[in-house]
């Protein structure tokens, strides 16, 4: 089993190195990126559910009921957004009649 302090460690570093990663990111990449971390999200949901399947007690039931419902918020979400930024690149009907 990890330790506490080696989970903590491995967690700040995650952490920090996807904030710099993310934030090198260029404006025009940002739909390519959002749309591979609501994928990684539907990995997330998957993960909630197998949790929750394998749950004994009613805490661990609890647990993995918020989990999958944040889990299918989180990626119900990202897509939405993705779709927002989607349309901002698709020409409105009055651009191509003044064209």
């Amino acid at each position: 089993m990890i330790s506490g302090f080696l989970a903590l460690y491995i967690f700040m570093l995650a952490a920090f190195t996807g904030y710099e990663i993310i934030s090198r990111v260029p404006v025009i990449l940002h739909t390519p990126l959002m749309s591979g971390s609501n994928f990684v999200h539907g990995i997330v949901l998957v993960g909630a559910m197998v949790a929750l399947g394998h749950a004994q007690t009613p805490a661990e039931t609890a647990i993995g009921i918020v989990a999958v419902l944040l889990a299918a918020g989180n990626v119900a979400g990202g897509y939405v957004v993705t779709e927002r930024m989607l349309e901002m690149f698709k020409t409105s009907k009055s651009d191509k009649a003044t064209k």
